[in-house]
């Protein structure tokens, strides 16, 4: 590996870390900045499928817009491969949790993101994406005594 290498897997990084970011904090027309116009978008194993950046976008818009909906998306541990031809494909473990405010529901899991990555003359994009859950926990916030949201990105009633 050279120190060039070393430079591509930290921009590649990089590039998760914002597309994470933009996701928590519903920056949903920025992921073209992160996303190729043709990606392929496969989350929870396949049960959200999309393909092309403006069904990825709308789906996130639809499903995540409400600013009751508040996420937060972690992932660590990657082992990115680049393939020497301006491709790379990566593996992160995600850890996520979600408050659905609008069901009174709290989601927790965890999981495997799969990547493929492009080099384009704007740098590095996601090709394709998609996770596969190794577990996924749901509970009612009513049910934990003394839970009480007291502030929020959006600042939104809570």
């Amino acid at each position: 590996m050279t120190p060039h290498d070393l430079v591509e897997i930290e921009q590649i990084k990089q590039l998760k870390y914002k597309y994470l970011r933009l996701l928590d904090q519903h920056l949903f027309q920025e992921m073209r900045s992160v996303l190729t116009d043709d990606v392929i978008v496969r989350y929870s194993d396949g049960k959200y499928s999309y393909d092309g950046v403006e069904a990825v976008i709308g789906f996130l818009t639809d499903s995540m817009g409400s600013e009751t909906f508040l996420s937060s998306h972690s992932c660590h541990h990657p082992e990115i491969t680049l393939n020497g031809d301006g491709t790379a494909t990566g593996i992160w473990k995600l850890e996520d949790q979600v408050i659905i405010g609008e069901h009174n529901l709290t989601l927790r899991g965890a999981a495997f993101y799969y990547d493929e990555y492009v080099k384009t003359a704007a740098g590095w994009r996601i090709k394709t994406t998609g996770y596969r859950r190794i577990f996924e926990e749901m509970h009612p916030r009513s049910a934990i005594e003394g839970l009480n949201l007291v502030a929020t990105w959006f600042g939104g009633e809570t």
